[in-house]
């Protein structure tokens, strides 16, 4: 289903100025395609976050629109890596607690990586964030479980 995600995402690290063509591809008419965006996008930024920093505003707007799981679940592990003001991150931790609801086990799980690496560098939401992991480790899926005990002893060591 990655398509060539994989060799897009290292044909971008190499060269950068081709990143924005790969955003846009988050906005396609084409799911398949926005879904591989995703997929190459949330790859490159791993070791490039800041290649997202001027795209801020539109990926927190399509953090709020979306409703493909794919695009969720990469969007929800790329918006953390964001240089957010307080405004900005209470819109992502609002919309990742959102992400919660969401029918699908991946999206959940990976919202709560995205709410555990915003508590990282945010101790206003940490006790917040793990109130919401310790729930997780009790009625989650089993992703849900394993991640967040993995996450729970990140914060809380």
């Amino acid at each position: 289903m990655i398509g060539r995600s994989d060799q897009v995402a290292a044909m971008v690290a190499e060269a950068p100025e081709l990143f924005s063509e790969l955003i846009a591809g988050l906005w396609s008419e084409d799911p398949l395609v926005r879904m591989r965006a995703a997929d190459a996008a949330e790859k490159v930024t791993r070791k490039k976050g800041e290649l997202l920093q001027p795209y801020k505003g539109e990926l927190l707007g399509l953090m709020a629109e979306t409703e493909q799981q794919e695009l969720r679940w990469h969007l929800a592990a790329m918006v953390p890596r964001l240089a957010l003001n307080p405004k900005q991150r209470d819109l992502a931790t609002a919309l990742l607690v959102g992400y919660l609801e969401d029918r699908s086990s991946i999206v959940k799980t990976f919202a709560l990586q995205g709410l555990a690496d915003l508590a990282q560098d945010d101790p206003s939401i940490r006790p917040g964030v793990i109130e919401i992991l310790r729930q997780a480790t009790r009625t989650g899926t089993a992703a849900m479980k394993a991640r967040g005990r993995k996450l729970l002893g990140r914060l809380e060591g």
